[in-house]
């Protein structure tokens, strides 16, 4: 049955509310990621991803706080077979975080470090890597104490000129570590510069865009392959929560990231997720107030 006529004449004027687009009362559901690309961002955090508990029709995606599912045969379940693979309040979670930064996949972790460490292990020993010489703490840590000792080299460099990269890169260099704005120095980097630069030599390109937030740039958009967030910090929001997150261009990556997520086991409870869905709808307000604040002081 369809919606009643009264309700559906008023669809193109709740598209135009959320999008400026029309057309979008005409998309069928199963279009939702086209529909994301034209929704306003101040919509995303809210709705992107998002539907109603199939069981309960509750508008608040559940905390669903189970190890396990069960099937109806081996392997015969509708989608989630144990919880560190799948567990449904992360999957709406990865499905908002993958549109707010405009990427095909996102893939949740139980830390920003944890994130870190799943892309890292994409690499392999005797790789090379160039990287922000004003990094985080942790991430130069992991870096150079942990995957360091497995045969993958870090260099470490300002980003100031393509030339310094040159000097840097070999035919070794799989990947280009970017964070920016940087913690705690606030340096930034010019994403769209490297990202091309890189292009040009197939090299990966990594943002950590934990300070900015999808509220104040979107590196996928830039030319970047894959993002990072410590999902802790404006995600989050409210200092109730550890969480991180990796978002990507290409699916394929996505799915190698999946496999780790699973492999390695360093995923998310169900809680930290609904924390982190629930401070994600305020994102762009504390961002903007944030933003108005630092001015009112620079000023």
């Amino acid at each position: 049955m369809g919606l009643p006529f009264t309700w559906y004449k008023l669809i193109p004027y709740f598209c135009t509310l959320f999008t400026n687009n029309h057309s979008l009362a005409f998309l069928h559901v199963k279009d939702a990621k086209q529909i994301y690309k034209i929704m306003k961002f101040n919509t995303k955090v809210i709705h992107a991803g998002i539907q109603p508990d199939p069981t309960t029709g509750a508008i608040m995606t559940p905390i669903y706080q189970t190890s396990t599912y069960v099937q109806a045969a081996p392997g015969d379940h509708k989608g989630y077979e144990y919880a560190r693979t799948q567990n449904p309040t992360r999957t709406v979670l990865e499905a908002n975080l993958a549109a707010l930064e405009n990427g095909a996949d996102a893939v949740c972790f139980a830390s920003g470090l944890a994130a870190l460490d799943a892309i890292l292990k994409l690499l392999k020993p005797g790789d090379e890597v160039i990287a922000t010489n004003d990094l985080y703490g942790g991430s130069y840590r992991l870096m150079t104490k942990i995957f360091g000792n497995y045969g993958i080299h870090f260099h470490f460099t300002s980003f100031d000129n393509t030339a310094d990269l040159d000097a840097l890169s070999n035919e070794k260099t799989k990947m280009i570590w970017i964070e920016t704005p940087t913690n705690p120095m606030l340096n930034i980097i010019d994403i769209q510069k490297v990202a091309n630069w890189a292009k040009s030599k197939s090299i990966l390109v990594c943002v950590d865009n934990t300070f900015a937030s999808p509220y104040l740039q979107t590196p996928l958009d830039l030319g970047a392959d894959i993002v990072l967030h410590s999902a802790t910090k404006y995600l989050g929001g409210h200092s109730d929560v550890i969480h991180g997150a990796v978002i990507v261009k290409d699916k394929t990556i996505g799915d190698q990231l999946h496999f780790i997520q699973n492999a390695s086991g360093a995923v998310p409870g169900p809680q930290d997720c609904f924390l982190v869905l629930r401070g994600i709808k305020t994102l762009h307000i504390r961002v903007q107030r944030a933003c108005e604040n630092a001015m009112y002081i620079a000023e």
